[in-house]
């Protein structure tokens, strides 16, 4: 279709307000434009963070010369007939002709089209309601420029988030389109420095580009009716659903709950509670079984039937698991020291060990009462402990030759942002451009652990999403090697207890759970109905009247 204003009972229906509040709102309606136009190459140029530029090259169909002038006119558009039903029948990206115009009333807008049947491109140029059109010589396609964008509304600009933050934002937005069309080539260049480039491929492919060469060669095919992309194997799992992307008719989607839930229920007993996998699912359905009107970024899709939609997914990932051998490598465990000499942890009493029960839980008494600990989550706290403790207490350990690192684009923003503090705990990352580094040096204490794809789990833990990378770094490797059900003796729970009575905060793993229940010989009584239960007080009743008796002396 041509390029037309859409009637205003029509425009009403899909009216989202304001679609321009920032760079990234920007770069989102200029890909999609390309991808509606049928662009086979993207290439995308941010400058200050998108404040000072913004440009999306493409090889697109272009507008023809006629219809150029009305582009950056609200409401004007080639993507849905200008009839009320065609509102519920959307097949594109695009549909309600607010990005240009709304980028003109943001930034200055500049906009250079050529079809490939015509003779000379059309130049645009809108700012505000003015626009000005003339012709120009360009290859084929469209190129868009927005400058100085908020520059005339000052209190909009203050309000922006910092360049670093919005470059990570749009480097992650681009990042899920390349994973969901991952037959065009791709190039997103900031500030001169190309940050994620993309040849064509299929969808491991595109995860190499994202997540590097490790985690593509770590995901299974799917290819079922309407369901389509790739997905994990068990091994490569995540503690938050971050990795877990979905499309619906070509369009990223924050995934409805239930299809996220179908996703993990596929895996059954295959995947850790609480654990996510890393996907990449392009859906595909009727489009008058979506509306994607619902979310001023169009980033919400409400579903017609949305049950039958999580069955056709759960089946698509269930059959691709089973369609492959899925064993997995167990890490080699590290023993338990026991600090003899270290202080112990003024709230927490020692404890004396009873017993094992199923291989993992520690029996132990202290203060008269019964304490069950989870071996596996007290070892992870005192190795966290240790490590957090001799962090930075040694000279880097220096990688005989240096690794060549495949960083996704998220993580060289993060790399640019905390260069400063990985190298003061000993972490040497080196930025090599085009998506590549150099891991030089590793924290001394950290190198010798017996983990496996050490390397890669320092670096994704260091430039991931966590707002505190040096806890989030040091909770993986203590997870790692520390025992698990079935690694556990009588000698080693008598170390782990040790342990962690020299915790500093012995109640937690560095994850949240808890390492230790307490049970009364009170309680116990109770529980078994016993009536002539010996009156003496024990445990936590001894413990606090105690502390009534020392707080009364204190007064005297």
């Amino acid at each position: 279709m041509t390029i037309h204003v859409l009637p205003a009972h029509v425009a009403r229906l899909i009216a989202a307000g304001e679609v321009v509040s920032r760079p990234l709102d920007v770069v989102r309606e200029l890909v999609e434009n390309a991808l509606d136009a049928g662009a086979t190459r993207l290439e995308i140029d941010l400058d200050g963070g998108g404040l000072t530029l913004i440009r999306v090259r493409d090889n697109g169909a272009g507008i023809p010369a006629g219809a150029a002038a009305l582009a950056p006119v609200r409401h004007a558009t080639s993507k849905l007939a200008p009839d009320v039903q065609a509102v519920d029948h959307v097949t594109t990206l695009g549909f309600r002709g607010e990005a240009l115009w709304a980028a003109a009333q943001a930034g200055d807008l500049h906009l250079v089209t050529r079809p490939a049947a015509q003779v000379g491109a059309t130049e645009v140029h809108a700012q505000g309601e003015t626009v000005t059109v003339r012709r120009a010589s360009a290859p084929a396609g469209t190129t868009v420029t927005v400058r100085h964008l908020f520059a005339a509304l000052p209190a909009r600009r203050r309000t922006q988030a910092p360049a670093p933050t919005e470059v990570r934002e749009v480097t992650a937005l681009v990042s899920r389109y390349v994973l969901h069309h991952p037959e065009l080539h791709w190039r997103l260049v900031v500030d001169g420095e190309a940050r994620l480039t993309h040849a064509p491929a299929d969808h491991r492919g595109a995860v190499a580009s994202v997540y590097g060469s490790l985690n593509a060669n770590r995901v299974l095919p799917v290819d079922a009716p309407g369901v389509t992309g790739v997905v994990s194997r068990p091994e490569l799992t995540r503690a938050r659903r971050d990795r877990m992307h979905l499309s619906v008719n070509g369009r990223p989607i924050l995934a409805p709950p239930e299809l996220e839930k179908a996703v993990i229920d596929a895996y059954a007993e295959l995947l850790p509670a609480g654990a996510a996998p890393l996907c990449v699912l392009n859906l595909t359905v009727n489009p008058e079984d979506h509306n994607p009107n619902v979310h001023p970024a169009k980033q919400v899709v409400a579903l017609a039937d949305l049950p039958a939609l999580t069955g056709r997914v759960r089946d698509a990932v269930a059959q691709a698991l089973a369609a492959h051998p899925l064993a997995r490598h167990a890490p080699a465990p590290l023993p338990v020291t026991d600090p003899a000499h270290a202080p112990q942890h003024p709230a927490f009493p020692a404890l004396e060990l009873l017993g094992l029960y199923q291989d993992l839980y520690l029996l132990a008494q202290a203060e008269g009462d019964l304490w069950i600990v989870d071996a596996h989550a007290a070892h992870e706290r005192a190795l966290f402990e240790q490590f957090t403790r001799d962090l930075g207490s040694a000279s880097p350990h220096e990688l005989p030759e240096p690794e060549l690192l495949h960083l996704t684009p998220a993580q060289t923003a993060r790399l640019h942002e905390r260069d400063a503090e990985l190298r003061a705990w000993g972490l040497t990352i080196e930025a090599f451009g085009a998506g590549l580094a150099r891991l030089r040096t590793l924290p001394a204490t950290l190198a010798p652990l017996p983990v496996p794809r050490l390397h890669e789990l320092i670096v994704e833990a260091a430039l991931g999403d966590h707002p505190d990378p040096r806890r989030d770094v040091l909770g993986r490797l203590a997870c790692a090697p520390a025992l698990k059900a079935g690694e556990i003796t009588l000698t080693a729970g008598r170390g782990i207890l040790a342990a962690l009575n020299a915790c500093e905060q012995p109640w937690s793993c560095p994850h949240g759970r808890p390492t230790v229940l307490r049970l009364s010989e009170r309680d116990l009584a109770h529980a078994f109905g016993r009536r002539g239960v010996r009156d003496v007080a024990r445990g936590r009743d001894e413990t606090a009247r105690a502390a009534v008796v020392a707080a009364a002396g204190r007064t005297q």
